[in-house]
């Protein structure tokens, strides 16, 4: 079991520092975290798991979704507290069919948001929720590819699901 802490590189100012556990990829990893600290800063800040993207910081863009117990979050507007005891599954984690369909259907421009754009299919694939590729892009909506590949990332996921591409 690994313990990390900031307190070096970003010294506290206000509040109690709070040990919590997560499971994250599988391993078991203590923080000590101020509790305003968000899930996201806790990955990329505290842990170095850095395949997380801070995009928009409002929950708006999906850059930073991560799988929470197999379900998609937005881990810039979830608190790290929130999460004690939780398993939490960052791109590092992810080892799936869709990573490949991405490469095949060329589902990335900049990259930016394809760890993001990864998880939330991991997630919606294992929710069974979407059926027809207009539902998946509803699904999907809440990520948003700035380059344009909109139209790719969907090809990959209705290649992954055996559904039509057309």
């Amino acid at each position: 079991m690994h313990t990390e802490t900031l307190t070096q590189t970003y010294p506290v100012t206000t509040g109690t520092l709070r040990e919590i556990t997560l499971r994250i990829n599988g391993e078991e990893r203590r923080l000590s975290v101020l509790p305003y600290v968000s899930l996201l800063d806790a990955l990329r800040e505290y842990l170095d798991l850095t395949g997380t993207k801070k995009g928009c910081d409002h929950g708006q863009c999906g850059a930073c979704t991560v799988l929470c117990d197999g379900k998609r979050i937005i881990s810039c507007l979830t608190l790290a507290v929130m999460k004690e005891g939780a398993e939490i599954t960052t791109i590092e984690g992810i080892d799936h069919p869709i990573q490949q369909a991405f490469i095949d259907h060329d589902a990335f421009q900049c990259g930016y948001c394809t760890p993001g754009q990864i998880c939330s299919a991991v997630g919606m694939l294992q929710e069974g929720k979407a059926k027809s590729r207009d539902e998946v892009k509803d699904q999907m909506s809440g990520n948003l590819c700035r380059c344009g590949a909109n139209q790719q990332i969907i090809d990959a996921i209705m290649d992954v699901k055996g559904g039509e591409n057309e």
